[in-house]
């Protein structure tokens, strides 16, 4: 290699499917040699993949938009399978390459480890650049130095750092190698779903790629953020950003979303001030995460290593097909099931019916949700799960049993989110709407509903599942307390 030609440098894309806002992209570049993208399906256990089925159809998309926005700046993308030591090796050796660039995910950060101390063996340097997050794990500190187990705080002394860095713009050109690697088809990998397509309304709602959060970030900010705080709780309104799912790939950053909303009217503060507190959220999970690396198996709060779980396989199938009896829940987990998303408020209430009416282990739906939604987050799949089961670190009381029918009645008064998921309830009066079972005989003939043939009768008493879920957590407490 000549001074007047710098090697390769090779750029290993993971979650952080994007060109803008790219510190290792940008790195990979100023070296001024050619730039090797690939992305490596890794062999399960060692993967940063999809995290279920949901993520693999999003992948295959997101990759194709990719791949379709690298070859626009005069390069490729290498698709490639295998264990990344080997894979990076081979590419180093078919292009000359001496240092690969990746962005930090910090979900693996041991892995990534053992992995640099791999190819350093090999002679091959490997490079990681923060991004994922608005400040990496270990900034934040508490004034002694430790890290902060409650958000409250966390978000206080996040804000007094000042703005986040700034966005890095996307390149214009990316060098690419005379002789390009050889890659596997995308369509080889087989990550969409067929025989059933269960992944058919997908599109409705998502396109996945970088373009797609653009666009998202857009029209939150024209249409949307104006009633962010009172709008987000609200499941039947479009109020909510719906950019997790670009933030789980890394088609978006959070920098760029900080610093979208900066110079807006002053009458915007309080949205954009909510909005903001919402995203550092996901910073906090990962501060979590970064001590607790098996946060998704583990309770945060290991006294709930004692807590009296019920599992019955029949109940939890009920609960994630929506035939639970309760509309708002039945209506949350249809939505996530058609769109492989559902929104926030009526996660929490979906969860807290599992954990606390029906007591089966938090971690049974963590994996479902990783498994259905396309934006299904190791940190916050994981922190959210804990912070309802009360296990987590500032987690909602164990004692918090949010009732279903009550829930419903306050965020979807008119019922509107429950006809739209449920349609066999659409044309019930919204008076029984979430409480069908106490509709008189004459109202549900007159809806066209029979409860226990074309709808379910409540599988479990809510008053009796309270009850019991607090009986439980006073020995569990009791037996902390003796312990």
């Amino acid at each position: 290699m000549t001074a007047e030609q710098p090697p390769a440098a090779i750029l290993w894309f993971r979650r952080d499917l994007r060109l803008d806002d790219n510190a290792a992209l940008h790195a990979a570049i100023e070296t001024g040699g050619a730039v090797v993208p690939v992305y490596i399906r890794e062999p399960e256990g060692h993967n940063i993949g999809p995290l279920g089925g949901a993520q693999e159809w999003w992948l295959h998309h997101s990759l194709e938009a990719l791949r379709k926005a690298v070859r626009e700046l005069g390069s490729d993308l290498v698709l490639r399978t295998g264990a990344a030591v080997d894979v990076l090796a081979d590419l180093a050796h078919e292009t000359g390459a001496q240092t690969v660039f990746i962005n930090r995910a910090y979900e693996r950060d041991e892995q990534d480890r053992k992995i640099a101390a791999d190819l350093d063996a090999k002679e091959l340097r490997l490079t990681a650049f923060h991004g994922k997050l608005l400040h990496p794990p270990g900034r934040i500190k508490t004034g002694s130095g430790g890290s902060f187990k409650v958000f409250t705080p966390f978000w206080n002394a996040m804000q007094k750092l000042g703005e986040p860095r700034e966005p890095i713009a996307a390149p214009t050109r990316i060098p690419a190698p005379k002789h390009f690697p050889k890659s596997q088809s995308l369509n080889s990998w087989a990550l969409l779903p067929s025989k059933p397509d269960w992944a058919a309304h997908f599109s409705d709602l998502w396109t996945p790629g970088e373009q797609g959060a653009k666009e998202k970030l857009e029209a939150f900010i024209g249409n949307h953020l104006h009633d962010y705080k009172r709008g987000r709780d609200l499941p039947a309104i479009d109020a909510t950003s719906n950019l997790s799912a670009h933030l789980a790939h890394g088609e978006i950053t959070p920098a760029r979303l900080w610093h979208a909303t900066r110079d807006l009217p002053r009458s915007a503060a309080e949205n954009v001030g909510h909005f903001r507190r919402e995203v550092a959220w996901r910073d906090f999970c990962y501060s979590l995460l970064s001590e607790k690396p098996r946060l998704d198996e583990e309770n945060w709060d290991r006294k709930f290593d004692a807590m009296e779980w019920l599992y019955d396989a029949d109940e939890f199938t009920a609960w994630t097909r929506g035939q639970t009896g309760y509309p708002i829940v039945d209506a949350g987990m249809r939505q996530l099931w058609k769109y492989g998303f559902m929104h926030n408020r009526v996660r929490m209430i979906t969860a807290s019916f599992l954990i606390k009416d029906l007591m089966i282990d938090w971690r049974k739906g963590e994996k479902w949700f990783r498994d259905a939604l396309v934006d299904a987050d190791p940190a916050n799949n994981a922190g959210n799960w804990q912070w309802v089961a009360g296990s987590g670190a500032d987690a909602s009381p164990f004692f918090r049993v949010f009732n279903p029918v009550l829930q419903g009645e306050k965020f979807d008064p008119d019922g509107t989110y429950v006809r739209e998921h449920v349609p066999e309830l659409a044309k019930l009066d919204k008076k029984y709407i979430h409480k069908p079972f106490d509709a008189p005989p004459q109202t549900l003939a007159k809806a066209g509903i029979e409860l226990g043939t074309t709808y379910p009768k409540p599988m479990i008493d809510h008053g009796f599942a309270r009850d019991r879920a607090l009986a439980a957590y006073k020995r569990l407490r009791g037996a902390a307390e003796e312990g």
